[in-house]
């Protein structure tokens, strides 16, 4: 326990604990305090550490973040940009990333843009202008040129659950996790199988398609295009190319959707055209949502570690930022089998 001398009680009833308090109580510089007391550094186990923690502990000290903020020049804050909140995904991995950025005494403030370039200019833009110390993209298109200009203009930046290959970005293993999807279906014994596959201009939806085609093609069988059908990411999305693929005069045994929103309108088109999930066809989706396991037939879901996603995704952000092929953080993906998927009979 650190000896506290009468000044220091005293101040305590005056005024806050500052640095320079706990640096005279420790017998250390102030510097030192600062380094000490910074989570963003690796942490000290040296004596002196040890005294300024605890003296830090008695003296009941506070980091003032606002001024910590002014001094390095940030305001402790970071920005997320996101499609849209309404996506269960998007808000997931929302409050995923502001709890790993609150665990490092950031911020996090969101925006959305929809899926339109122009939308999503402005809006990195908009929060920016208020001084967030890096931004995370959850929007990035295969032909977005935000990450390029960020990179151009040294913008700290991070893509997450979406990757242009070179900007630091943090994401599941899309291909692993389609493989995972399409060769669940198949260990069932269902060949005739298609694909919702979500939106081309996402590097999730292209990845996760080139999983489905590797297994498909690794099984020896082929893949029938008039079941592989482009799509947005949303339920209403989902139920017009499930109904698109279900309503054909030859229709598959089962469907692997990109997301779980996806399956989810699957399973209304296949309502309307009474066809029964879990017995005359087969539904895989994607993300493993909350509300996954608790629809009236539980869906089959290809889970990824949010929390472990969001906090690789800070971490690129605020650590040092690595270059080339480190610059990528891949979360290995699991499928979790529930009712929606039975062996094809």
């Amino acid at each position: 326990m650190i000896f506290l001398p009468s000044w220091i009680t005293t101040s305590m009833n005056d005024k806050p604990i500052t640095m320079h308090d706990v640096a005279r109580a420790a017998g250390v510089s102030t510097s030192t305090v600062s380094r000490v007391l910074d989570e963003r550094l690796p942490p000290s186990r040296s004596r002196a550490a040890q005294r300024v923690r605890e003296a830090a502990k008695e003296l009941g000290y506070k980091r003032d973040i606002l001024a910590s903020s002014l001094r390095r020049g940030g305001t402790g804050t970071i920005g997320v940009l996101v499609p849209r909140l309404s996506d269960t995904v998007m808000a997931l991995i929302y409050e995923a990333i502001a709890r790993a950025a609150m665990e490092r005494h950031y911020f996090a403030i969101v925006a959305t843009s929809g899926d339109d370039p122009e939308s999503e200019r402005l809006a990195a833009e908009s929060l920016l202008n208020r001084r967030v110390d890096g931004l995370i993209l959850a929007t990035s298109r295969l032909d977005d040129q935000l990450p390029s200009r960020l990179r151009d203009q040294g913008v700290p930046h991070a893509l997450v659950l979406r990757t242009d290959g070179i900007s630091p970005s943090s994401l599941g293993n899309d291909i692993q996790g389609g493989y995972l999807a399409t060769r669940h279906l198949l260990d069932l014994g269902h060949r005739d199988i298609g694909l919702v596959a979500g939106p081309g201009f996402t590097s999730s939806a292209r990845d996760r398609q080139e999983g489905y085609r590797r297994a498909m093609q690794e099984a020896g069988v082929s893949v029938h295009e008039d079941w592989v059908m482009e799509s947005g990411f949303g339920i209403e999305a989902g139920e017009t190319a499930g109904y698109q693929i279900l309503s054909q005069q030859q229709r598959p045994s089962a469907l692997f959707a990109v997301n779980d929103n996806l399956a989810i309108g699957v399973m209304a088109a296949a309502h309307r055209l009474d066809i029964s999930i879990g017995s005359s066809l087969s539904l895989v989706g994607y993300n493993d949502i909350p509300l996954a396991s608790r629809l009236p037939v539980a869906l089959t879901s290809v889970h990824i570690p949010l929390d472990y996603v969001a906090h690789q995704a800070i971490e690129l952000l605020l650590g040092e930022r690595p270059q080339g092929a480190d610059c990528i953080r891949l979360a290995m993906p699991s499928l979790i089998p529930r009712a929606s998927s039975v062996r094809h009979s």
